[in-house]
């Protein structure tokens, strides 16, 4: 038995999020249906994370077990050979047996492209949100610094997320503007549904004016979503890496582990 770490990169436009719908054409199903193409058999995939419709990734992960001894490149380049143009896999290799895609995770990284101009541009359409008034970094940087570190997010997650546990560590949170393009990059040990979309949201309000720092400051403590921003479009937001190892950059604890000189990165 082998178990097969798959990295595959998507256009989210025309598919119904990352898991199998009932009525729905999702990306789960078209890899699936590539891979009995290739293999002959079709495979149990398990996936690294749930993306909305609409939602891109630069980095996605599956794995799998199978008894099939096709060499990796084979697979590869099989897959690519038959999958329609807007997914791709980048990567094949083999992992230990007991290696699973999403539960071996230890964090993920997020952007959200922002084109910010008063002009019209095509390429972007469909792949980066259309925003043509003048956003304030500097106002928005000022808050993703409100996100750093370990918060409840219950104010910052759809009512449809799951309530148990909305506690969640955010290693990285900043704004960049290249030209007219502007990204939102976030890594963090974990993210609740549309929490990332929100987040933006957020960040958006915050450069109108219309929400202040000590509104985002009282959305947190209170877990209260209604102080916070609106839930940003699906189609600026791209799932950009998944970690299997903790980056060395992630230099303060995750919720759960020690604090200070003792703390072991996981």
């Amino acid at each position: 038995m082998r178990n097969i770490l798959m990295t595959l990169c998507y256009i989210g436009t025309a598919y119904h999020g990352s898991q199998v719908q009932a009525n729905a054409l999702s990306i789960t199903q078209v890899v699936q249906d590539a891979m009995e193409t290739v293999l002959r058999r079709r495979e149990d995939v398990k996936g690294c994370s749930r993306t909305d419709a609409g939602v891109h990734a630069n980095r996605f992960c599956f794995n799998f077990l199978t008894e099939n001894p096709i060499p990796l490149y084979a697979l590869k380049r099989g897959l690519n050979a038959v999958l329609p143009e807007d997914i791709g896999v980048l990567d094949c290799r083999e992992v230990p047996l007991d290696f699973h895609a999403r539960y071996s995770s230890v964090g993920k990284r997020y952007r959200y492209l922002i084109w910010n101009a008063d002009g019209k541009n095509p390429f972007w359409k469909g792949r980066a949100l259309e925003y043509w008034q003048l956003l304030d970094e500097e106002k928005m940087r000022r808050c993703c610094t409100l996100f750093l570190g370990t918060h409840d997010f219950g104010g910052f997650c759809s009512a449809k997320a799951d309530l148990s546990d909305t506690v969640r560590t955010i290693y990285r949170c900043e704004v960049d503007r290249q030209g007219d393009l502007v990204t939102f990059t976030v890594e963090g040990d974990g993210f609740l549904y549309h929490m990332v979309r929100i987040l933006v949201g957020t960040l958006l309000r915050v450069s109108e004016g219309k929400i202040r720092l000590e509104q985002v400051r009282r959305a947190l403590e209170e877990k209260d979503r209604s102080l916070a921003g609106i839930t940003a479009p699906a189609h600026g937001l791209y799932l950009d890496e998944v970690f299997y190892e903790r980056p060395e950059s992630w230099d303060f604890p995750a919720k759960g582990e020690q604090s200070g000189p003792a703390a072991q990165p996981r």
